[in-house]
């Protein structure tokens, strides 16, 4: 929680230097907490404009600010202290074990660094792509830029120096619609995944190229098969809402409008991009995209929101409910009921902050319900994505947003580690007592 706060407080600092901001620009304090906030969070909402307002030196503190935010406190740390060869404790394995949710002590500093490692490469990967786009249209400047939105893709942030539109200028351009959903989709499936995938390589190779590599594990399998559900439904249900809108998906070709309606799907998983402005959707798409805000990505990658796994989880729970069987089981694996109640605090915190939060800026600003809605969706799961209201805030507004994205940040994860933790409950035990519910 204080690596969080303290980094958008120096990051609040840095930008307010004169030396941060373009000639003949200023910010105020307010204005630059947001924006601060909103990079270490990797939100992607801003109360300015991002290229207008920052010189080179500002967009560079904003990089670092959303790099540190993607790669997360725990593994930032560990780099850092691995890089000043100091010396990793017992209790700082024992942080990033919790943080990754691991079975074992052992090699965890390397594997914190095959992350930086991981992180580098794709950012890099995708850098070359947007490299194709913006070179050409923005010559040696074109460079700059193709590495700032790699980084901010690739850790789920969404800020963007265009002008304050996003990609909504180039919602025709290929290369840059499927560069950006690479970066989303990879970094929102979570490292675990990665290593899960590379040790199924690995076994492949040992085994002299035997066709059938060790099994999967449970937690890539939910991850995967959640994604592409999500992915899926959401690109089905834009096209079936949006078709005939003519200020979106309308005016489009079926080509296009596919590729618009996955990119809309994928963004929605706590990248923040946009190449339709989102106050042209229809209140049922609007809907249907606050529910898939809240859920957001996979644990350990970069994303936000509740996570895949943790309402997978949920769902098995209510069905084993509904059906009378005492264990949660997915895949024939039984999933263990402290694990359940983690998926239950982590729903439970994160939208009883969004309720509470919400009706605090409907009472201070004067918007609509859907509009304030998808507003603070988006900043408690990190997004980024705006119906318009984020430039029209009020100061307490604009606070009441900061406090939300914060939150939203170090909610899940603090709560994740708190039950990680392992530590003794004591061995008092209770009478039990029968309530009458539903």
């Amino acid at each position: 929680m204080l690596g969080f706060l303290i980094g958008a407080l120096l990051g609040t600092l840095c930008l307010m230097l004169p030396v941060s901001l373009r000639q003949g620009q200023k910010i105020d304090s307010i204005d630059a907490l947001f924006v601060a906030m909103s990079s270490i969070c990797v939100t992607g909402l801003s109360t300015v404009n991002i290229g207008q307002t920052f010189s080179v030196f500002g967009q560079i503190i904003l990089l670092l600010l959303i790099q540190f935010g993607g790669l997360g406190i725990v593994t930032f740390t560990t780099i850092v202290l691995f890089l000043f060869r100091r010396r990793i404790t017992l209790s700082d394995r024992m942080l990033i074990q919790s943080a990754y949710n691991l079975d074992t002590l052992s090699g965890l500093v390397r594997l914190t660094l095959r992350i930086l490692k991981v992180t580098l490469c794709l950012e890099g990967a995708g850098a070359l792509g947007y490299a194709l786009v913006f070179i050409p249209e923005y010559g040696l400047k074109g460079i700059w830029f193709s590495i700032f939105h790699a980084v901010s893709a690739f850790c789920n942030a969404g800020i963007d120096l265009l002008g304050g539109n996003s990609f909504c200028g180039y919602a025709d351009n290929v290369i840059l619609n499927f560069t950006t959903v690479f970066l989303i989709i990879v970094s929102g499936l979570g490292f675990p995944v990665y290593w899960e995938i590379a040790r199924m390589f690995r076994s492949i190779h040992k085994k002299g190229g035997n066709p059938y590599p060790r099994k999967m594990n449970l937690q890539a399998k939910i991850v995967i098969l959640a994604t592409l559900s999500l992915i899926l439904a959401g690109t089905a249900l834009t096209l079936l809402f949006e078709y005939n809108n003519p200020d979106t998906l309308g005016g489009m070709s079926w080509p296009r409008k596919v590729m618009a309606a996955l990119f809309q799907s994928v963004t929605l998983r706590t990248a923040g991009f946009a190449t339709i402005s989102q106050e042209y959707f229809r209140p049922a798409s609007c809907l249907v995209y606050v529910v898939m805000m809240f859920i957001g990505g996979s644990p350990a990658g970069t994303a936000g929101g509740v996570k895949t796994v943790t309402i997978i989880l949920l769902f098995a729970s209510m069905f084993a409910n509904i059906r009378g069987k005492k264990d949660v089981s997915i895949m024939r694996r039984k999933i263990a009921d402290d694990t359940i109640r983690r998926c239950v605090a982590i729903v439970t915190f994160s939208l009883t902050v969004l309720l509470l939060l919400t009706t605090a800026l409907l009472a201070v600003q004067e918007s609509s319900f859907l509009d304030t809605l998808y507003e603070m969706t988006s900043a408690i799961a990190t997004v980024g994505l705006s119906r318009g209201l984020t430039g029209a805030l009020n100061p307490i507004g604009k606070l009441i947003v900061t406090l939300t994205m914060y939150l939203g940040r170090i909610g899940p994860i603090t709560l994740a580690l708190v039950f990680n933790s392992r530590r003794p409950t004591g061995n008092v035990s209770y009478a039990e007592s029968k309530i009458i519910i539903g």
